[in-house]
């Protein structure tokens, strides 16, 4: 925009990414195809305004992002709320849920037993690699801004960050040349879509 003669704050981009951010990441969700049948979950401490919180997340096999939660407590009451959150997003693509993949956090007991009891649950250790890594492109986001300033605004963040993330984490080194570009160009298409006025 500089380049263009255009001089815009860093607050109008601020406002411009609250208020289009949601739109898009609900654009690009509504045209996702779907998850893997198996769900790797995990938590992280994140401080927002001083206070301890927890950042729940699951992925899939194939490394995208299905679900991001922020909540104050990590007890078995907010692990369920999580499971329930999940199930919506399977149920929504009629998906199956074949496996989750935890750590040995107790929590994660409460909510197989009460909310998914038919799936297999393993908590073997370094099972849960896949989890505890799609952390870090959030931790360097939330480096990058300073630490999130409220719970509201980190949970709206989190949830575009996530759908974002999801169309152009495109496995480049698991595909051919060929396979990318195709990829790449579906991606922009989807993009392209989900900004479109």
């Amino acid at each position: 925009m500089a380049e263009r003669g255009i001089t815009v704050s860093y607050e109008s981009i601020r406002r411009w990414c609250n208020k289009f951010g949601p739109r898009y990441a609900k654009r690009l969700k509504r045209r996702h195809q779907g998850y893997g049948d198996t769900l790797f979950i995990d938590e992280v401490f994140v401080k927002i305004d001083g206070k301890q919180h927890y950042l729940w997340r699951a992925v899939d096999q194939d490394g995208e992002v299905v679900d991001v939660l922020l909540q104050s407590r990590r007890d078995g009451k907010a692990a369920i709320q999580f499971f329930r959150r999940l199930l919506k997003v399977f149920n929504r693509y009629g998906d199956v849920l074949r496996k989750i993949v935890t750590d040995k956090l107790r929590s994660y007991n409460v909510a197989h037993r009460e909310v998914i009891p038919d799936t297999f649950h393993d908590t073997t250790q370094y099972a849960n690699n896949r989890a505890e890594l799609s952390h870090q492109p959030t931790r360097v986001r939330e480096r990058g801004m300073r630490r999130f300033k409220s719970k509201r605004q980190a949970q709206r963040f989190l949830d575009v960050h996530a759908a974002v993330y999801n169309l152009f984490n495109l496995g480049r080194h698991l595909v051919s040349t060929k396979t990318y570009r195709y990829f790449r160009l579906r991606a922009f298409a989807s993009w392209k879509y989900a900004t479109a006025t």
